[in-house]
Formats: structure tokens, sequence, C-alpha cells
């Protein structure tokens, strides 16, 4: 079905969503696994050789909660005029310092030494920018670069 043409229609050059209709899309474009719990617990399952899933979604939830409040300071600071204080610095320390915590969860979750995927983001960079950052690389990378 193409949802495009489904839910949408023009009114004055402006495109406008019938929001029941995107809802249906939403349910529609949705994995098993993320709208039914029997389906999301043997997808846990299948997974449970592979990586510490409780871990890696402790990592994931943690690093973006923590990420989001890091953000949420400097926000403040750049867009809305919060003054930049030592508090706020100490804060965003402190958030720093959580994320962290949450990274190693997920270093830990997949297997991974905090060491070896610090070098590992070294190799990578190091191929990526063999003479320091250059925006055109940071564009266009080669087949394997992700």
């Amino acid at each position: 079905m193409n949802y495009a043409k489904t839910i949408t229609h023009r009114r004055e050059k402006e495109l406008t969503i019938k929001i029941n209709d995107y809802a249906e899309f939403v349910d529609e474009t949705t994995s098993d696994a993320s709208k039914h719990h029997i389906a999301l617990i043997g997808r846990l399952d299948d997974l449970k050789t592979i990586a510490n899933i409780p871990r890696l979604l402790t990592a994931s939830v943690g690093m973006l909660a923590e990420s989001g409040e890091f953000a949420e300071i400097s926000k403040k600071i750049i867009f809305q005029g919060k003054e930049f204080t030592e508090n706020e610095r100490f804060h965003m320390k402190r958030e720093l310092g959580d994320i962290l915590w949450y990274w190693v969860q997920g270093c830990k979750a997949l297997g991974f030494e905090p060491e070896e995927v610090m070098q590992e983001n070294i190799n990578k960079l190091e191929k990526r920018y063999p003479n320091g950052f250059e925006v055109h690389r940071s564009e266009s990378r080669e087949e394997g670069d992700i």
C-alpha cells in the first residue's frame, strides 16, 4: 500500500496527514517484538547466547537518558542564555561520568574490554582521517567504513 497517497492530501499547497491514518501506518510498520510481549520474550530468548541482553538494554537506555541530560544542559546554556557557571560545568562532568558508566555496561554486554573498543575507534578514525579531520572524508566514506 502506498501510504504517501493514502494518508496525505494537498490543501492549499500544505501537506496534511490524518493522525488516525498515520497511527495505522505506524502500527503496520512496527515489528511484532515491539508490539507483543510474547514475541519480545521469544526474540530476547533467541539473542541470549549472543550478548547479555539485560545489560545491553541497561546500556542502551542509560546512555540515551544520560546523553539527553547532558544535551539538555548544553541546550540551556547555548540556546536559552543560561549562565555557564562552575556548577553547570560540574553537572556536565557528572553526566559524562554517567554516560561512561553506561558505555562500560555496553562493552560488558557485548563481551568487549573498554580498551579494545577505544582502540577500534582509534583504528577507524586514523584510517578515515590519515591527515587529521577533513570535511570531505567525514561525508564521503569508503565502503565498510561505519
